[in-house]
């Protein structure tokens, strides 16, 4: 029985949940999406598919997940959030995972509002902080669904040039 088949089969399954991954939070998309190709590209000898190209594909996944990462933190530290706030942020982000997609949005939200609570006492500017920190996730969300077109699109391009 050739192989080559089910691993062409994993690489478009790697692909599919990687790609879900980009818009599901708990999931690593990005890093799916890059293994994917690697594996796909691995499969057919890397003849279409060679260094320069993974080499981006993998890039892209790095500079996505560093995006996705820092991006809810940079939105409350705008927002003037304090020490207590971006820790909340941080703990809230890594305690939603647990929660699935609610928890891994409201998490950092939450967290970020509770810190700000917590140092300064101002319910305004707390609700500022859990918007920006929102708004920060949204950028970050949308800053790692290009990466993955961006993946997308070299491996096609590399297909077929």
């Amino acid at each position: 029985m050739d192989l080559s088949l089910l691993w062409y089969l994993l690489s478009i399954l790697l692909v599919l949940v990687g790609l879900a991954g980009t818009i599901y939070p708990a999931l690593p998309g990005l890093g799916l999406l890059a293994a994917g190709f690697l594996l796909a590209a691995w499969n057919g000898n890397f003849v279409h598919v060679g260094f320069w190209p993974l080499t981006t594909i993998v890039l892209l996944a790095v500079a996505g997940m560093v995006i996705e990462s820092v991006a809810s933190l940079l939105g409350a530290q705008k927002s003037g959030a304090s020490r207590e706030a971006l820790i909340g942020a941080l703990l809230g982000g890594l305690i939603g995972l647990f929660f699935g997609l609610v928890g891994a949005i409201a998490g950092p939200v939450l967290g970020a509002v509770i810190g700000e609570l917590i140092a300064r006492r101002n319910l305004p500017q707390a609700s500022r902080v859990g918007a920006a920190t929102f708004l920060g996730f949204l950028a970050g969300t949308v800053a790692k669904i290009a990466c993955a077109f961006a993946m997308l699109g070299v491996f096609i391009l590399a297909l077929l040039f």
